[in-house]
Parts: structure tokens; sequence; C-alpha cells
């Protein structure tokens, strides 16, 4: 009886026990899928600045990992941000294969969660790959889309930087008047939404213009300060971005002497956006 009552004991101490730890596994389980709100954005900030630096195989895990735990948890802000940032990690590879599955995810998030703002990233990152594979008619077409949603649901960041990124196409296409007005468009949407007046980035699409008409000086000039306000500012510009950087510091390193170039460069270093926006484009 002794060894009965004993048997029985010991088996209700295990199932306690068994229950007590099946119970604290599941929290665990439920602790590790439902991250605090601010974890998974923090490791999507981590994503992008990954990606800045040119640490796609690091920045793709991360998104992935935010793209699993949203999938997981039903959140469909978590999901959208992490197939957007394997979007822009597409683009390093011009991978269009890739995006395009990407693209149709978003799409079908925005189509069952009646949320626009993922249709219009990815008709963003689409215009974004399309400009650096150089085939600016699609690239045009996808920020129009773009720019329509992000107006009619004001999302005004985006709608303030596809000013600024239609200007290269524009550029791109010899509409050099319309380039201007997108980049003025942009600022003023800068000032209005109260950024940083000493934003670089615009300058990329100024330098960009003033190469295409022809005024290699000015835009030796503008380059120059683009550069030093990066390393100030610690600024890694996108792939679509720095593209026509590039072009236009290899452009006009073969059309001004050498010495026209350092006289330019020197002068370069009291200048700043705003002074170049009122020389240039205002």
């Amino acid at each position: 009886m002794k060894k009965f009552n004993y048997t029985i004991f010991t088996f209700i101490i295990l199932l306690f026990f068994g229950c007590k730890e099946s119970d604290q596994s599941e929290k665990n389980i439920e602790k590790d899928l439902i991250y605090s709100e601010d974890s998974p954005n923090k490791m999507l900030s981590n994503a992008y600045e990954l990606f800045q630096q040119g640490n796609d195989k690091e920045s793709i895990e991360l998104a992935n990992k935010v793209l699993e735990i949203g999938k997981k948890t039903n959140n469909d802000t978590l999901v959208g941000k992490a197939l957007t940032s394997l979007c822009r990690n597409s683009q390093r590879k011009l991978d269009t294969i890739r995006l395009e599955e990407l693209s149709e995810e978003l799409i079908n998030l925005s189509n069952s969660s009646g949320d626009k703002q993922w249709v219009m990233y990815q008709a963003h990152m689409n215009a974004e790959m399309w400009r650096l594979i150089g085939n600016m008619d699609k690239a045009e077409s996808y920020y129009t889309q773009s720019m329509e949603i992000s107006n009619e649901i004001g999302a005004k960041g985006m709608y303030m930087i596809d000013h600024f990124n239609k200007s290269f196409v524009a550029t791109s296409k010899g509409d050099f008047n319309s380039a201007r007005d997108l980049i003025k468009k942009y600022y003023e949407l800068r000032k209005q939404m109260k950024r940083n007046p000493e934003d670089a980035y615009g300058l990329i699409a100024l330098a960009y213009l003033l190469e295409k008409e022809g005024n290699y000086e000015g835009a030796i000039e503008v380059s120059t300060v683009i550069r030093r306000l990066f390393k100030e500012q610690n600024v890694f510009p996108e792939p679509p971005d720095e593209k026509p950087l590039l072009f236009v510091e290899k452009s006009t390193d073969k059309k001004v002497d050498k010495i026209s170039r350092d006289e330019i460069i020197e002068r370069s270093y009291n200048e700043s956006v705003n002074s170049l926006l009122n020389k240039y484009l205002l």
C-alpha cells in the first residue's frame, strides 16, 4: 500500500513539473516569436544600415528573420517592411526575378490588408530597379504610380523623395526643365516637413543635371560638396542614387583640366547646400 501511495505521489510530482515545464516552454516560444515592437524595427534599421554599407548577406538575414516574425504573429506591418527591405537588397545585383517575386507578395499583402502603402513601396522599389538598369520609361511609370499613391494616402516622406528620384529620369530623357522643377519641389517639401536643410542627398540630382546640361565646373563643385557632407554626416548613398554621382565624377574628370578642377575643389569648401541651390537651381 505504501509502495502504491509512493508511486502515485511520484506520478503527481512528475505531472506537476512536466506541466510547469511545458507551460514555461510555451511561454519561451511565445517570447521568441512575439518580440516587442521596437525589436523587429531595430532589426530592420540594422538591416538598412548593413545594406548601405554593402553587407547584403547579413542585411538579408535580418530582413528574413523579421519576415518570419511578422508571418508567425500575423503582423502585416512587419511583413511589409521586411519585404520592402528585401526588395532593396535585390537592387544591388539587379535581380529583377527576385524583385518580381517580392513585388507580388507586397501587392498580395496590400490587397489582403487593404493598406495601399505596400503597393506604393512595390512601385517605388521597381522604379529604383529600372532606373538602375537604365529603362527610364519603366522607371518613370513606376515613380508616377508611387507618387500618386503616396499623395493619396498622405505618405509625405515617400512623396517627397520620389520628386528627387524622378528628376533623374527627367534628366536622363533630356527634359531639363521638368528635372529642375522636380528638384525644386523636393527641397520645398523638405522645408515644409522641417527636414534637415543641409541635405546633400538632393544635390546628387543637381550635380547630375548640371553635368547633362554641360556645366561641368558646376557639377564638380556640387559633387565635391556632396562627398564632403556625406563624410561629415556619415551618409551612405543607395545604389540607384550613387550611380549618377559616380557618373558625374568620372565624366567631369575627363572634361575639366586638373588645375581648374583643383581650384573648383578648393573653392567648394566654403559652399553649403543652400548656397549651391541659390547658385545653380533657384
